[in-house]
């Protein structure tokens, strides 16, 4: 074990700004060994680096009173998900410094390492999305029935039934939008499972750790879905079905080879609005690709699917997340007791084991 007490020779004003470089190096290359994404990090490094500009002095140094008027009067006014970031990129650098450097800063600097954010100051909220309240099945409904009748008098066919049937997958298996747009024609797995499945490449990562992949199931009609759009409608689009690479959701626009490019997110997310605008103007502006993606999540609980194979589904790292993207009727709990108590008689009778 090594003694705290322990001193060495002080460090020079060019060589404390080396060791801090060193210091801040070394997190980077920790975190990338964690697997967390370029992204991620340089955030984390870009919070670290705006805290070291006001402090004037190394981040070690930094005592709770510091982080007091930082947190208190400089980001006072700032955007709440910015305040909780940066708090939460200080408390891992801090992490990161008592479990490296610790013993090494006290002994060239005389200063104890002690993240400055505490119970008194922290920020206060959660960094999670807003609430995101889904749509009823019947209002669901209505949207694709209408939409489904504009495709018989839609200007463009293709197209609008291109972002039809990416929609139903949002709302059928939960895709993100950019899960939906990233699909290839081979992504699709007929011949897997009962059902078929889709082999989404470009799964979001947890804490931008990078694309996590999984294989959805094309449940809850999503293979109908699917099907009829390949069969009857990609081939509008012009292009080379045996082609590497081929997207499921073309675009319009060619690429400079005379294949079709891949949809947009924006194109995808615009025609979802104006889609609600027509057939469930209630829902106007509220309704999102993210919506649709809580919308399945409560629909297939409600259907009896249980939360882990939910969390598969959806591509959640924790299945606490998952818990979030399920939303209740108000009369739920009453019918769940109610179901409950029908079983609890049925087993009574004899009529169930």
């Amino acid at each position: 074990m090594r003694d705290l007490r322990e001193a060495r020779a002080p460090l020079g004003p060019e060589e404390l700004v080396e060791f801090e470089t060193d210091v801040l190096a070394g997190f980077v290359l920790a975190r990338a060994a964690a697997g967390l994404s370029d992204a991620t990090i340089s955030s984390d490094v870009i919070h670290i680096e705006q805290v070291r500009a006001w402090l004037g002095r190394p981040l070690w140094a930094m005592e709770p009173a510091d982080a007091d008027a930082y947190f208190g009067q400089v980001l006072r006014g700032a955007a709440k998900g910015t305040r909780l970031s940066r708090a939460q990129a200080i408390k891992t650098y801090f992490l990161f410094l008592e479990l490296r450097h610790k013993i090494e800063i006290h002994q060239l600097t005389g200063h104890v390492v002690e993240c400055p954010i505490d119970d008194m100051n922290r920020p206060r909220g959660q960094k999670d999305a807003a609430l995101r309240i889904p749509p009823s099945a019947e209002q669901v409904t209505r949207l694709f029935a209408g939409w489904r009748e504009d495709l018989a008098s839609c200007r463009k066919f293709a197209p609008t039934a291109r972002n039809y049937t990416a929609a139903r997958l949002m709302a059928e298996v939960g895709l993100r939008v950019n899960e939906a747009r990233s699909l290839d024609l081979t992504d699709v797995k007929w011949e897997l499972g009962r059902f078929g499945k889709l082999h989404v490449r470009v799964g979001k990562g947890a804490r931008g750790s990078g694309p996590r992949e999984r294989m959805v199931p094309l449940i809850n009609d999503a293979g109908r879905t699917l099907r009829w759009f390949v069969e009857d409608v990609w081939g509008q689009f012009g292009d080379d079905h045996t082609r590497h690479a081929a997207p499921l959701l073309p675009s319009e626009r060619k690429n400079a080879d005379g294949t079709a490019a891949r949809v947009g997110t924006e194109a995808l997310r615009t025609a979802l609005a104006e889609a609600t605008t027509r057939h469930l103007p209630d829902w106007s502006e509220k309704l999102t690709p993210h919506v649709l993606r809580h919308f399945c999540a409560s629909q297939l609980y409600f259907a009896g699917m249980d939360l882990i194979a939910i969390q598969e589904t959806l591509g959640h790292a924790w299945v606490a997340t998952t818990m979030k993207y399920i939303h209740v009727h108000r009369t739920h709990v009453e019918e769940a007791w109610l179901a409950g108590q029908q079983r609890a008689a049925d087993r009574l009778k004899g009529l169930i084991p």
